[in-house]
């Protein structure tokens, strides 16, 4: 091995009998005591509220040296991420009766699709994931990928998508499921829906996720 790292034998043996250092000793301790701290908080404390948690306990120590241990240990705090609302359910528009009515198996495609809206926080700000699922096999069959809320550029183009994806039989009943958010119940929107005969507008009801639970748990996972 020293041949292979081109170390001598000398060097080599001289660092396995060497003693840690004071600080080194400290260090450890400091990363055991750090690392429990970190777990006992369900990872959501980071070096402020460590250090913080540390001097209480009689440890000095300062912020700057718990960071620099915590990126040793590979621990960072979990930031929770800012809710932003995406359903605004206070409008003027008609709202329809919950038509599917949870029944979220279905043997056969292009019987119920369920719709939802959900946020993206990126560096440039936020972004807004319209996905469509159609109830058979739980596939997204259409999207769409926008920085507005606007219907014209989130439910529109991913119900058009998924006409694409799955075309739609005009004798065929067809369920589509989705929140009383005002992009699904707008003029705009219902008078797309409102070209095909077969489609039976579906709306969750107010305040119960349960009932739109298959989108709405797609896009929390």
């Amino acid at each position: 091995m020293c041949q292979v790292f081109r170390v001598s034998k000398s060097s080599y043996y001289k660092w396995t009998h060497k003693k840690p250092t004071k600080q080194h000793i400290r260090n450890t301790m400091l990363k055991t005591e750090i690392e429990k701290i970190y777990r006992t908080s369900k990872g959501r404390y980071g070096s402020p509220r460590i250090t913080k948690e540390l001097n209480m306990q009689g440890i000095a120590v300062s912020k700057v040296l718990v960071a620099k241990l915590m990126q040793q240990l590979h621990l960072r705090s979990i930031v929770k991420r800012k809710y932003k609302v995406t359903t605004d359910s206070s409008h003027k528009y008609p709202v329809v009766d919950n038509r599917l009515n949870r029944a979220f198996k279905t043997t056969t495609e292009n019987v119920a699709w369920v719709s939802d809206i959900t946020y993206i926080a990126t560096s440039e700000g936020w972004l807004y994931l319209t996905t469509v699922l159609d109830l058979f096999d739980r596939k997204v069959i259409g999207w769409a990928l926008s920085n507005t809320m606007k219907s014209s550029e989130t439910v529109i183009p991913a119900f058009k998508m998924a006409k694409l994806n799955r075309p739609i039989n005009n004798n065929q009943p067809l369920i589509f499921h989705s929140d009383r958010g005002i992009q699904y119940a707008c003029k705009e929107f219902t008078d797309v829906l409102a070209t095909h005969k077969n489609i039976i507008r579906s709306m969750s009801r107010k305040g119960n996720c349960w009932d739109n639970a298959v989108a709405e748990s797609f896009l929390n996972q």
